[in-house]
């Protein structure tokens, strides 16, 4: 893993620190490609149970897309820039949503552009009281690319979603928190401890149950009622038989704390 992410895992928690602080950690494609591979080791890791994604640095989450290096893309034509660059991004963004194991963002500062989407596409955020947000692609004369048309106005509403993308204006916190982009808002020096509360909190439970709740809503947030109350049949009938199940039962029953694998198995 090359230094662009840096990677730690401790007590099944998995911590990915964007790292290119002195370009306020600008998602580079050197910096996507490794986040992706990331992303890979964490699935491929039983024993890595949540994720927490936060940039280094005191100044910033993701300033959003290295500026410099898509513009020598999209000197190269349409083609080319989407190729590199949107496709690129929204390949990210679409993996944190559908991720199965939950993602927490601990937005530790600026969150503009790109940093704004991967923010909208996690499961879960805690920001900074010092974090700041901002949809600024028009005032480059672009739209977003890394999904930030289509989620956002999923969180925040159509008018207050078209506000913010269509003047580029920064917003704090507390708008980001009352339009549904972010769980909690924490002083700065709590960031991670905050998260890390976060991620044990949802570890008590079982992985299962987890990644079914997590394929159920991303899924259903796109269909209709109907078709997503089939797939959350279909997700109950894939944890119905496992141990996790019969375990959360027995020990609710018993009065005592579940003791769960994790396991598939129908055993």
């Amino acid at each position: 893993m090359a230094d662009n992410i840096l990677f730690n895992a401790r007590d099944g928690i998995a911590t990915l620190t964007l790292n290119r602080p002195e370009k306020l950690n600008a998602l580079s494609y050197a910096l996507i490609d490794e986040m992706m591979l990331a992303l890979a080791r964490v699935e491929s890791d039983p024993a890595l149970r949540v994720v927490i994604l936060t940039g280094s640095g005191e100044r910033a989450f993701s300033a959003g897309a290295d500026i410099s290096e898509f513009s020598r893309t999209v000197r190269d034509g349409p083609d080319a820039a989407i190729r590199e660059f949107v496709r690129r991004g929204q390949t990210l963004t679409a993996r944190l949503e559908a991720f199965g194991k939950p993602v927490i963002a601990a937005i530790n500062g600026l969150a503009y552009g790109g940093g704004c989407e991967i923010t909208e596409a996690v499961h879960l955020a805690v920001a900074s009281d010092r974090a700041i947000f901002a949809k600024p692609e028009i005032n480059l004369g672009m739209p977003p690319t890394f999904g930030g048309t289509q989620r956002l106005p999923r969180l925040a509403g159509r008018k207050r979603a078209l506000q913010l993308l269509l003047t580029g204006d920064p917003f704090s916190p507390a708008q980001a928190l009352d339009m549904g982009l972010i769980n909690q808002i924490v002083p700065h020096g709590e960031l991670l401890a905050a998260a890390e509360d976060m991620a044990r909190r949802i570890m008590r439970h079982s992985p299962l149950a987890a990644a079914s709740i997590l394929t159920v809503v991303t899924r259903g947030l796109n269909m209709s009622i109907a078709e997503g109350l089939q797939v959350e049949s279909e997700q109950f009938a894939r944890v119905a038989p496992t141990h996790d199940l019969r375990e959360g039962l027995a020990a609710w029953m018993d009065r005592r704390h579940p003791r769960y694998n994790g396991s598939w198995a129908a055993l």
